[in-house]
């Protein structure tokens, strides 16, 4: 599918991957409708809509997806990029971890992710075929929903569920031209390791095998663009990491 004159719903661009693949979507000429909680600063011209939402929030978010739809006319792409990390282990000094933290966990990034993709899927299906194509949705997963970390049982559980949901979902919505892929990032160059500590950066950036760096945002965006542009990847989850293998 070509992005320019396209419309894309993208969750999580207020931050991070998310406004990185905003600002490259809309360099490609895509039209873009930006669901994120933190909506301050984000440009707001008549071919950028942002909607401060959860996206966990059914009525919300099916309100804003008629408003685009409303304004633009038809939705072609959605990249989901909204997601929580908090670090608890399962057992820790404090007790047991609370359900509700986890259950916070599971709802932003897989339930949250879902409501978005469907309600986009819905309206996709009425688009005029593009060779034989009528719409792309883009998950994003984690390598720690292959190789999770110590605290991060609900993290990595959420970003499995984004895995495993990544072919059935691209199986059922095949009859109506709607491709369905992941990226399974490893560690970005965001705001959030930005803060942390020169030595915990050292130490993750030395099990990266080639570059030895961490990701830049753009290079996700850049697998966005491949993905929504490539008519022959899907039901795939790509791991985009430098070969980093978290042990």
């Amino acid at each position: 599918m070509q992005i320019q004159g396209k419309v894309a719903v993208v969750t999580g661009g207020g931050s991070g991957l998310g406004k990185a693949t905003c600002y490259h979507l809309s360099a490609l000429g895509a039209k873009l409708a930006i669901f994120d909680l933190n909506s301050s600063g984000l440009s707001s011209d008549s071919n950028i809509l942002s909607y401060a939402i959860d996206i966990t929030d059914e009525q919300p978010v099916a309100m804003a997806i008629e408003e685009v739809m409303n304004l633009f006319g038809a939705i072609h792409i959605c990249v989901n990029c909204a997601g929580i990390a908090p670090a608890e282990k399962i057992l820790s000094s404090h007790g047991p971890l609370p359900l509700a933290h986890f259950h916070e966990v599971i709802n932003t990034n897989l339930i949250g992710s879902f409501n978005v993709m469907s309600k986009c899927a819905e309206q996709m299906a009425h688009n005029a075929p593009e060779h034989d194509e009528r719409g792309v949705i883009i998950n994003t997963a984690s390598i720690a929903a292959y190789e999770g970390q110590k605290g991060q049982a609900a993290y990595s559980a959420s970003k499995a569920g984004i895995v495993g949901i990544t072919l059935p979902a691209a199986r059922e919505l095949s009859e109506y031209g709607i491709r369905v892929n992941a990226i399974a990032p490893g560690v970005f160059d965001t705001e959030m390791m930005q803060h942390m500590p020169d030595k915990v950066r050292h130490t993750l950036q030395q099990q990266i095998e080639h570059p030895k760096r961490f990701g830049e945002p753009l290079e996700f965006a850049q697998l966005v663009e491949h993905l929504i542009q490539n008519p022959y990847l899907n039901g795939e989850v790509i791991r985009l990491d430098g070969g980093l293998r978290m042990s």
